[in-house]
């Protein structure tokens, strides 16, 4: 039977920020419809509502011809409504198994005598279903990210389906990975069920979705189907222009003594050694596919995970045993998942630019408010951080504005090493010229730059060097001269792309 969800001249605001200004949407059965538009357009804020998170302010939401006023998710999910969460670890208990998660709805739903054997058996299909063969009595603490996005989809598919929100679901998943998920979506679009696809990979957008519905400061700036738009169209509605990618490939600039350096490192949640270093103002970018230990490996060089190994600043030795003595040593890290430890979301934007350095506001125990304000804002205004007031809680702000704020922190400390972790993972191309050019000005100023990323293009566009891991291990290094996506995917796959490295 096809089933149809539209939505009508849709508006919200959260105090003085219109966010929707009168948007129209429709999705039916068996579409994958992209929505996209840069952060902050309001595609989270319309899916909340579709999804009984958020109540509408004025407009209509229709299922099959039928009026709808959603109060609750729960209202949402028993219309055939489930939405996927881009922050995985916000829609899952760690502390449960797999099974439990996966079951979580029959499990709060069903009857108080079930069989946990049946629930197992019914987990692990569903496990199958997205490609997982894992045991399903494992701890979900105890599963990658990427296993956990294809867990809560597993869970997402455990009821009945009319249609699907999925928020950036292949951002921290492998090709591989996400050619399994696209698998599943195209079953399910021949199911009918009715997909929604929020992504800001434009290339995965033009080879799965059939229509596409850019937003653009709250209002519809194109609908088309897919088929009849490229990317720099979407790009453009996106942005009111088109953006050239940010690149040094021709800037000369100069590099300094070696800031930052490690020799035979352990890390103890991968079990391997590394050995690297960096320059001042050298950006060196550290690549390699999902489970390559890039993650693990960035958060030992933090102290997030201790390890007795030294590391040198400056040629000063350092046992980074806490994430305060990295602090100590001039070491700042911005990490993947910014919403779990990144920033504070139930803080507003002035707590979160000024916590790592609070003390420099504080005078006799008391916090010097005013002087503390004058500094946010200055940051605010400097990274471009779109935001109601400085007093706005972090919750109410878009990705691409979290992300900066979790950057910002640490710029407040001015420390001498920079350590990303995926930190344009979920933000639009317009955020991401944000955070290249925050990079670029890091790296002017003579500080010392490592790039963890899987996005090979970003890579090639600003890095001075590249590192390359596979299981653990640098696989190999590249100047920015030798760099090419073969070479890189050569060395990040173990030597088996291809036959000969050229």
């Amino acid at each position: 039977m096809m089933s149809e969800l539209y939505l009508k001249k849709i508006t919200k605001s959260f105090g003085d920020q219109n966010v929707l200004k009168g948007v129209d949407f429709t999705v039916k059965s068996g579409e994958v419809h992209a929505l996209l538009g840069a952060n902050g357009a309001g595609k989270s804020t319309l899916m909340k509502i579709l999804s009984g998170d958020y109540k509408k302010d004025e407009g209509t939401l229709f299922l099959d011809g039928i009026e709808q006023n959603f109060q609750t998710p729960i209202d949402a999910k028993e219309a055939g409504i489930e939405m996927v969460v881009q922050e995985v670890d916000t829609a899952l208990v760690s502390s449960l198994s797999i099974a439990e998660n996966v079951m979580m709805n029959a499990i709060i739903n069903g009857p108080s005598f079930f069989s946990w054997r049946q629930r197992n058996k019914k987990a692990s299909d569903l496990l199958k279903r997205v490609g997982l063969n894992l045991d399903p009595s494992l701890l979900v603490s105890q599963c990658t990210l990427a296993e956990k996005q294809l867990i809560l989809i597993a869970k997402a598919l455990s009821r009945d389906l009319s249609f699907i929100i999925l928020d950036e679901p292949t951002a921290p998943l492998s090709l591989r990975e996400a050619e399994r998920l696209f698998d599943v979506l195209r079953g399910l679009q021949r199911e009918g069920v009715g997909i929604i696809y929020i992504s800001h990979r434009l290339p995965e957008v033009l080879e799965l979705s059939t229509k596409v519905t850019v937003l653009k400061d709250g209002y519809v700036s194109l609908h088309k189907e897919t088929n009849l738009c490229d990317k720099e169209e979407i790009i453009s509605a996106m942005l009111g222009n088109v953006l050239e990618e940010i690149s040094n490939k021709d800037e000369d600039r100069e590099h300094g003594d070696i800031i930052f350096e490690v020799k035979n490192f352990r890390v103890s949640s991968t079990g391997e050694s590394v050995s690297l270093s960096v320059r001042q103002g050298e950006v060196v970018g550290v690549a390699g596919l999902v489970g390559a230990g890039k993650t693990e490996t960035a958060r030992a060089l933090f102290g997030a995970d201790r390890s007795l190994d030294p590391v040198y600043v400056h040629k000063k030795k350092w046992r980074l045993t806490s994430t305060a003595k990295a602090i100590s040593a001039g070491i700042s890290f911005i990490p993947e998942e910014r919403r779990k430890e990144g920033v504070l979301v139930d803080f507003n934007v002035i707590e979160n630019l000024t916590l790592p350095v609070l003390n420099k506001f504080t005078r006799f125990g008391l916090i010097q408010k005013k002087k503390e304000i004058i500094e946010a804002e200055k940051w605010i205004k400097t990274l471009g951080i779109k935001t109601q007031s400085p007093s706005s809680r972090l919750n109410h702000l878009s990705g691409g504005n979290q992300q900066k704020a979790s950057i910002g922190k640490w710029l407040l400390n001015d420390g001498e090493v920079f350590i990303f972790d995926e930190p344009t993972k979920g933000i639009d191309v317009g955020a991401k010229q944000d955070v290249f050019q925050c990079i670029q000005n890091l790296a002017l100023k003579g500080k010392g730059i490592l790039y963890f990323t899987s996005e090979i293009s970003e890579l090639l566009a600003f890095c001075d060097r590249i590192l390359v891991m596979y299981d653990g291990k640098i696989a190999g290094e590249l100047s920015k001269e030798e760099a090419t996506t073969d070479k890189i995917m050569y060395y990040a796959t173990g030597g088996h792309y291809g036959s000969v490295r050229s």
